[in-house]
Parts: structure tokens; sequence; C-alpha cells
């Protein structure tokens, strides 16, 4: 069963790119560009899409990714969402606030490609299924 996927990112192009890639690896993706000023609306959007995993950018037009992060974590409907930052912000402050905050993981966009991006996420999310799974301990990227 596919997955569903909510990917955060203001770029047009990058997201429909994302979106694209990750329908073609086995995803069910949507997108939001992240325009909208009201933090709850972004929230009510991932859970009407029943997503299971978020790709978020952190540098968006009008709201803070790291704000939509403690929001995730802090709604009991998304609270155990996986959360993948995919962002230009590459500072070792940046990365550690947004896993302190409950991200599961941090990617530069410049160290992938959009291909490799969403090869990796599939390949945890795999690896991830398979330990809940009791199919051993094995973490492969």
């Amino acid at each position: 069963m596919k997955k569903n996927l909510f990917i955060i990112e203001d770029d047009v192009n990058l997201a429909s790119t994302m979106q694209t890639q990750f329908n073609l690896v086995g995803f069910n993706a949507e997108i939001n560009r992240g325009s909208e000023e009201d933090i709850e609306a972004l929230i009510n959007d991932i859970k009407k899409v029943d997503a299971e995993i978020v790709i978020l950018d952190l540098i968006l037009p009008k709201l803070d990714g790291f704000e939509i992060i403690k929001k995730i974590r802090e709604d009991e409907v998304l609270a155990d969402i996986y959360i993948f930052i995919f962002t230009d912000v590459s500072d070792e402050d940046s990365k550690a606030r947004g896993l302190s905050l409950g991200a599961n993981q941090y990617f530069i966009k410049e160290d992938f490609s959009v291909e490799e991006f969403a090869e990796k996420v599939k390949k945890i999310m795999e690896n991830r299924e398979a330990m809940e799974g009791g199919e051993g301990n094995t973490y492969k990227v």
C-alpha cells in the first residue's frame, strides 16, 4: 500500500519535481507551498491527506519551518508522523534545532538530486517498517 506523503516547499518547480519523483517511487505525494499565514490551516491540510510522512523546507514565505515541526509534534493526530527536513539551511545550529524539535531526518538540498532524495526517503521508510515489523535491526540508506 502506498504511503501518503505531504511536501511543504515554496519553490513551485522543485515541489512539482518532488511530487512527480515521489509518486514514481511509490508514494502518494501532495504539495503545499507553505504560503498560508495560518499554521493551523497547514496542519489541517496534512490531516486531510492522512499523511504519514512530511517533507519540509525550513524557509517558507509566511511560515517558519521550525514552528511547523513544533505544531506537528504537539498535535495529537500528527505526533507520530515522520518528518524529513529538506532545505538549503546548512548550519549545524539549524540542524540541531530541527532535530531537537522532532524532525526525524535532516537533508541539505545541495547534497542530493530530487531522485536521490526520493530514493533515500523510500529506503529509510522501508527500513523503518522492517525494524517495526521485527525483521531485524539493519538500517540501510
